[in-house]
């Protein structure tokens, strides 16, 4: 079922030392305020924070009760008060309402504020501005990283996509700068550092200038090779196609939130819901993570009747035996049940929703899109899909599909369909189609402009750089997809006669049927192959450059060992998906990588489009 794996893949390095630092420094940013005290969490920070130290934890050094923070007048006792929040102006202004309310009613209390993972001077200047600056006390929480699995850290940011990519507000370059420095102190030095767009070389410069003015390096050896950093804005497409991996799959329709998942009553068969950790403890969960959900069914059954075969052996034993496998058998066997009894359940449940005719009828109009065949009859599948008001999330994702593989939507398709919507959704999504023109995913195609003309343009543009003209006209460009052009170049729809075996699959196109290699992934593999970008300078010119590559450590330092080289670094700038994960994870297995994947924050195609609805909050 699962991959054979090569012999000579390295060992992963032991993340869990991230938890324990973390764990460490708030531990000692509570003991700064002594004494019993009330702890109030942002919303998001709960299930992170959970992670990292539990309530009895917290209840150990003298947090008396926890509260969420709901931006309404607070019903605390207590004389201290502790604020765990993000750097969120709303949330000073509301601990502002909440210190001056107690000033008015003659209440007296210390208060003090953490923020993680960094705090901002505009939080500060709130304090100043609402008169409390000298009331409370603040402080930093650099909680940068948070490990979701051997190899999956997350940055839990996913407000880094809207703010960045969107907005253009910088203020979290620092902090993936300051995450990756992070890593480089423990697990460093790194041999080479890669990287491909704007972000990512802000964050490269924001950890370089760290290192610098920090400690030199001890000349250790480090347990990660090399660094990839990469910008969501340089292949929207993978996010936006429909995952069909069984994690993924599960995140689609359950939502996975910071490793762990909430299975309904129609997986559980009870009448109650489930918080299961999903994460590579869980052996059933780890052999088919990774699976196309075609193959996932027939291996939970086979696995169910060997299991019934280890319960069946007990027939034969004698009193000795049965002692025995009491003891050393029985407790496994019973946790290998009721989880497979889980995966089984979330299986039925996603099989119900995803077998359908509609379902196989998306796939094939995505498969269509990426394949460049039949668009006629996919913008008729889209415009029923929003004309029968099916799931606004959906169609909205396939029209960005549409316009991302079709380098934008000729005039009178982009203003039909844009019409249907408002028509069939509401007039108050107008603004979310300005956000997605401005970032790019769907666009109008300027009238009488062909794609190859756009790639010319392109080119000449990307070729003034050298000599500075970053003109207005490049600018707009810069936001265009020349998907077509990228797919010839890097063979990302395979072509074959035969069909595809996903039981074996032969690529990293398995994630999405054999239909597509996501981009992302591609450009890592042909990167670490040629050990650099030479030879894809027609590929970089196409993602409108911004690529770099870096030694990270001088000879000297780095006589890494064979393994450590072959341990990779992966950091997304805006969000990863499970599929580019499951992606990393087979191609590290085809050529003795083990990838460490570092997001910004996991992500998938509705997280994407709610991030840029005009009413995101």
């Amino acid at each position: 079922m699962a991959h054979s794996i090569r012999r000579d893949s390295p060992e992963l390095p032991d993340f869990s030392l991230l938890k324990r630092l973390a764990k460490d420094q708030l531990i000692y940013l509570l003991e700064q305020l002594p004494g019993r005290k009330d702890l109030f969490i942002d919303a998001d920070l709960m299930s992170p924070l959970d992670r990292i130290a539990n309530v009895s934890t917290l209840k150990q050094h003298e947090v008396d009760k926890l509260y969420k923070v709901e931006y309404k007048p607070i019903v605390s006792t207590s004389d201290q008060l502790c604020f765990l929040i993000r750097p969120r102006l709303q949330s000073v202004k509301w601990i502002c309402d909440v210190v001056n309310a107690d000033k008015a009613a003659g209440k007296f209390r210390r208060y003090k504020l953490i923020f993680t993972p960094q705090k901002f001077y505009a939080c500060e200047n709130v304090l100043e501005e609402q008169g409390i600056f000298g009331d409370v006390t603040t402080d930093e929480w650099a909680f940068h990283l948070l490990p979701l699995d051997d190899d999956i850290i997350s940055l839990e940011l996913p407000e880094f996509f809207r703010d960045y990519f969107l907005e253009g507000n910088q203020r979290w370059v620092r902090t993936a700068g300051s995450a990756l420095h992070l890593l480089h102190s423990l697990f460093g030095p790194f041999c080479k550092v890669y990287g491909i767009g704007r972000c990512s070389k802000m964050a490269y410069e924001s950890w370089r200038e760290q290192v610098e003015e920090g400690e030199q390096n001890t000349g250790r050896d480090g347990e990660i090779g090399s660094v990839f950093l990469i910008d969501r804005d340089v292949d929207y497409v993978t996010p936006m196609c429909s995952q069909v991996v069984y994690e993924g799959l599960v995140d689609d329709i359950f939502r996975i939130k910071c490793g762990c998942v909430e299975f309904g009553p129609e997986v559980t068969s009870s009448d109650k819901s489930l918080k299961v950790m999903l994460n590579s403890q869980d052996k059933v969960f780890n052999q088919i993570r990774n699976e196309h959900f075609s193959n996932v069914f027939g291996f939970l059954s086979q696995k169910a009747k060997n299991l019934q075969t280890a319960y069946d052996k007990r027939s034969g034993m004698d009193i000795k035996q049965i002692k025995t496998f009491v003891s050393e058998e029985l407790k496994g066997l019973k946790q290998e049940h009721r989880l497979l009894s889980l995966h089984i359940g979330a299986s039925e449940s996603m099989m119900k929703k995803k077998t359908k005719q509609e379902f196989q009828e998306l796939l094939k109009t995505e498969h269509s899109l990426l394949e460049g065949f039949d668009i006629r009859e996919c913008i008729t599948f889209i415009e029923e899909h929003i004309n029968r008001q099916c799931s606004m999330i959906e169609s909205l994702r396939l029209l960005c599909l549409l316009s991302l593989t079709e380098n934008g939507l000729l005039s009178k398709d982009f203003k039909s369909m844009k019409a249907q919507y408002l028509q069939s959704y509401g007039v108050d999504h107008l603004p979310t189609f300005a956000n997605l023109k401005q970032l790019g995913v769907l666009v109008e195609q300027p009238t009488g402009e062909t794609l190859t003309a756009m790639e010319s343009k392109v080119g000449k543009l990307v070729n003034d750089r050298t000599a500075g003209k970053l003109t207005d006209a490049f600018s707009s460009l810069a936001k265009k997809s020349h998907f077509r052009a990228l797919s010839r170049r890097l063979n990302l729809v395979p072509k074959s006669d035969e069909e595809y075996d996903l039981r074996v699959p032969k690529d990293m196109a398995y994630i999405f049927s054999g239909a597509y290699v996501p981009l992302s992934c591609k450009l890592i593999e042909q990167v670490l192959e040629r050990d650099g970008w030479t030879g894809l300078e027609e590929v970089t010119r196409l993602l409108n450059g911004q690529e770099f590559a870096a030694s990270g450590c001088s000879e000297a330092d780095g006589k890494a060992r064979n393994d450590t080289r072959r341990t990779i670094l992966v950091m997304f700038l805006g969000g990863c998906t499970f599929s580019e994960i499951s992606a990393l994870r087979f191609l590290g297995k085809e050529k003795g990588y083990k990838f460490v994947i570092v997001t910004t924050a996991i992500t998938n195609s509705a997280r994407l489009i709610e991030a840029l609805l005009d009413n995101h909050a």
